[in-house]
């Protein structure tokens, strides 16, 4: 699949599973995803008043972690409509409007100046996009100097049995599930194809170093089936 037919097909994917997608997520991840994030958000150490940018932000359950941690400017940039119009109800919900603003862009070329963010994350979206390196030269870009560049995504356990009770999870009875709780099998196929290609932990952990960033930190999460990435932009802005 190039580019551009990658791009066409995942957005087409998520504006279709956007309204069952937190419960999906819930259901297939056996909710570990949230500890994920908790975890996360511990290692970024947020400090008050911290500006951050959430990338491909989905239904922005992170985008409003980020904005509760810091109190400060919490922007989530996603490419799918359906997805930022039940973040933004979340939002609104919350009361957080003035301080959580969503757009809708593509993450390989952010709306965003030079070193305008103290942290800027994606989560469960690296995967997905047409170029992943030119995703995270762009999320360099625009992270301030001394500023964090987090990936928290899925993975590839690499140890046995569990690497194959997984990877049979994951492969059958994933799109199974997307298929008998919402109706959406070719939808949760995707999921496992998706991470064929990817990176695996310390690949990915190459890459970030690849773009410049610095003290580059990988943990593998729940036995590797998620990973934690945090990588630091130089002082000097390079």
């Amino acid at each position: 699949m190039d580019a551009e037919s990658k791009q066409q097909h995942v957005h087409a994917v998520f504006e279709s599973i956007a309204p069952k997608y937190d419960f999906m997520n819930d259901v297939l991840s056996f909710r570990r995803h949230k500890a994920w994030r908790r975890f996360t958000m511990r290692k970024m150490e947020v400090q008050p008043g911290q500006k951050s940018l959430d990338l491909c932000c989905g239904t922005c359950d992170w985008t409003i972690a980020l904005a509760k941690a810091s109190g400060g400017e919490a922007v989530g940039l996603d490419f799918s409509r359906n997805m930022l119009n039940i973040g933004q109800a979340k939002v609104d919900k919350l009361g957080l409007g003035g301080q959580i603003k969503l757009v809708q862009g593509n993450a390989m070329e952010l709306p965003f100046a030079d070193n305008s963010f103290d942290y800027v994350t994606i989560g469960f979206g690296l995967r997905n996009v047409p170029d992943l390196m030119q995703v995270l030269r762009e999320m360099k870009r625009v992270v301030k100097p001394g500023g964090k560049v987090v990936c928290l995504e899925l993975s590839k356990p690499s140890w046995q049995p569990f690497k194959g009770l997984y990877y049979f999870y994951f492969e059958k009875l994933l799109p199974l599930l997307g298929k008998w709780l919402v109706k959406r099998y070719e939808q949760y196929r995707w999921l496992p194809e998706s991470l064929a290609a990817f990176p695996d932990l310390q690949d990915l952990a190459e890459r970030f170093r690849q773009v410049g960033l610095r003290n580059v930190r990988a943990y593998p999460l729940t036995g590797g089936i998620a990973a934690l990435h945090i990588g630091t932009k130089g002082n000097d802005g390079a």
